[in-house]
């Protein structure tokens, strides 16, 4: 398998590791018993790092591999494509 890397790969992982770290002191903060409202701003933390990484990766994949496997299109058909880059953006 070739190696498949985009320039947003190393933000993805800085991200996704910046979760990791949050993730951690959650399960500590559960194991030394912190207050649930405490528990649950870092969970939400957590789940928005995570739902970012995933938004970049999946607008990354439609910027360049999409582009690269439908070529150029007529008007009308590059329309289509648009549309669908753009309603992503609300996943």
């Amino acid at each position: 398998m070739t190696e498949h890397k985009h320039d947003t790969h190393p933000e993805i992982v800085k991200r996704l590791r910046r979760a990791e770290g949050h993730l951690k002191s959650v399960i500590a903060m559960i194991e030394d018993g912190k207050p649930c409202l405490d528990l649950a701003q870092q969970l939400h933390a957590v789940e928005k790092a995570i739902a970012n990484a995933k938004r970049t990766l999946i607008q990354d994949h439609l910027d360049h591999c999409l582009e690269d496997a439908v070529g150029s299109l007529a008007r009308d058909q590059r329309r289509s494509i648009d549309e669908f880059k753009a309603i992503t953006k609300y996943l």
